[in-house]
């Protein structure tokens, strides 16, 4: 049973999402109330970091963003609800991760102020990077 509380895996393919769905405008309300402290107006960065913009990866060093880093929108999803609001993981109700992805991804403009975020809608939002990850050791796969 303890176990199967932290068994949430979200693959990139979608299997595993919950059911659930949010829309931008929910998440801008929820990201003012939850979020902002920490990543700042509209999410351009506070005391941590900016979840939009960022430049292309051209260097190790280079500032990573949910823009420019992160693959798959599945593994922005996983992760909100894994470890958000960081002083309370775990809290979020699956559609507040649903209306938190929504609201970050169209402030990045992978997906219209309109659109809403569900397990059929996530997993066919094409993140920038999808395509920029080299496998170290593809024979280990």
């Amino acid at each position: 049973a303890e176990i199967a509380a932290w068994d949430i895996s979200i693959l990139p393919d979608g299997t595993g999402l919950p059911p659930g769905s949010g829309t931008p405008a929910q998440g801008a309300r929820i990201y003012t109330e939850k979020c902002a402290a920490c990543h700042g107006e509209n999410a351009r960065g506070g005391i941590n970091a900016a979840l939009t913009g960022g430049d292309p990866l051209d260097r190790m060093e280079a500032v990573k963003t949910i823009a420019n880093f992160w693959p798959y929108a599945t593994t922005v999803f996983d992760y909100i609800r894994r470890a958000m609001p960081w002083q309370q993981p775990k809290t979020l109700t699956d559609d507040e991760v649903y209306a938190l992805s929504a609201y970050i991804f169209s402030l990045n403009k992978f997906i219209g102020a309109n659109d809403a975020m569900n397990a059929d809608t996530l997993p066919r939002v094409r993140m920038p990077n999808r395509d920029g990850f080299i496998i170290r050791f593809p024979d280990k796969i």
